[in-house]
């Protein structure tokens, strides 16, 4: 029975121990990993719509909903704004850049964890190329009557970066309409 109560008392020491190391490396870490996720989200941006130089973000209800980017002239190029959903093994994170004439000039997948060789492909040249130009309302993939081709065996994967883009730029561009930003 001593022994019992020594063992765990033992284990229970080392827990504790254990848990504060933990808790003093996140306290110090946490602070820079988010400095460091600010820093990507920027370079997201600045990489999906070239022409800005800085962002101005616009909260609806305390949330971002997008950022309008602005050149040196400090005149308005576009809109940024991330979407995601669940693709086949991972929720996919996307960036897109919208010029002023509603038009994408470029997305970036910022996260995922897809199928290596499948749904993975999406972060390709290839494929992420297919989106420039285009209209993001009428964005739809190839499987879905649309001109967006799904990469080869993982069309879950490529809805899950088409559809939200389509749908988040859709709610924005209401948000745009009702503040007479755009007709």
């Amino acid at each position: 029975m001593k022994d019992i109560i020594k063992v765990t008392v033992v284990l229970l020491i080392i827990c504790l121990i254990a848990s504060g190391i933990l808790a003093f490396v996140y306290k110090k870490t946490a602070p820079i990993i988010e400095e460091n996720k600010k820093i990507e989200q920027e370079n997201a941006r600045k990489e999906v719509l070239p022409k800005a130089k800085y962002f101005e973000s616009v909260c609806d209800n305390g949330k971002i909903l997008y950022y309008k980017g602005f050149n040196e002239s400090k005149k308005l190029v576009g809109y940024t704004f991330q979407c995601e959903k669940d693709g086949y093994s991972s929720k996919i994170q996307t960036m897109v850049g919208i010029d002023t004439l509603l038009q994408i000039t470029g997305i970036k997948i910022v996260s995922q964890q897809e199928t290596p060789g499948l749904g993975a492909n999406c972060i390709k040249p290839k494929f992420i190329e297919q989106f420039k130009n285009k209209n993001p309302t009428t964005i739809y993939v190839d499987k879905d009557g649309g001109d967006i081709e799904s990469i080869t065996g993982a069309t879950i994967s490529t809805r899950a970066i088409t559809n939200p883009i389509r749908e988040k730029f859709i709610a924005i561009k209401r948000k745009l309409e009702n503040r007479g930003k755009i007709k």
